[in-house]
């Protein structure tokens, strides 16, 4: 059997400097440099639908890497957020905003949405993709240890899948597991493909 190789025609640049991202990318066996612009504004208008909102975001940081993207280079940006009914949770700034996402998300199910935009000098593709999520009813004391151990106030719904609130608590999960924890990057290595940006020899 011949042993194939994967190669980029793209320098991929990854627009975030979180670190589950980084992780996610790595995981696709490709070559990318981080590179995070600073200042971006990440508001949106209050009238845009909540499933609206990540796509939104993805394109408003793209904007951002489009004056200085070169001929041989390609911006993966992304956004994700968590949707209970129709309210967005975003990241808690302390213990007391986290335990009320969590009750909010406690014996519901939800959805985290992630909007990606991978863009080019020349064209970009920009698409959203969601998973449903669904936790047993949580207790107090849980709860608690949870945010004690962890301090989940970096992550959007304040829970991480992969930490011990996703073990123990998460009874369904419809949808890709990896867009929950950040980047849904079968679709993103998908696209790729489709833009010839992956190739195998």
């Amino acid at each position: 059997m011949t042993i194939k190789t994967m190669e980029t025609s793209k320098h991929i640049i990854l627009g975030s400097n979180s670190p589950r991202r980084r992780e996610l990318l790595s995981g696709l066996d490709i070559k990318f440099e981080v590179k995070v612009m600073d200042g971006i504004d990440e508001t949106y208008p209050d009238c845009l639908p909540a499933f609206e909102v990540p796509l939104y975001l993805a394109k408003k940081k793209a904007e951002a890497y489009r004056m200085s993207i070169g001929k041989d280079e390609l911006v993966i940006t992304a956004d994700t957020i968590v949707i209970v009914g129709e309210e967005i949770l975003g990241k808690p700034h302390d213990s007391f905003e986290a335990q009320t996402m969590l009750e909010k998300l406690s014996g519901r199910t939800h959805v985290v949405s992630t909007g990606t935009c991978l863009t080019t000098s020349e064209e970009q593709r920009a698409f959203s993709v969601q998973s449903e999520v669904t936790f047993k009813q949580l207790s107090t004391m849980e709860l608690d240890y949870y945010i004690s151990h962890f301090r989940p106030f970096d992550k959007a719904g304040a829970y991480g899948i992969q930490e011990w609130i996703g073990y123990v608590g998460v009874t369904s999960l419809k949808g890709s597991y990896y867009n929950v924890m950040g980047l849904p990057v079968q679709r993103i290595y998908q696209e790729l493909c489709n833009m010839n940006v992956i190739n195998f020899k």
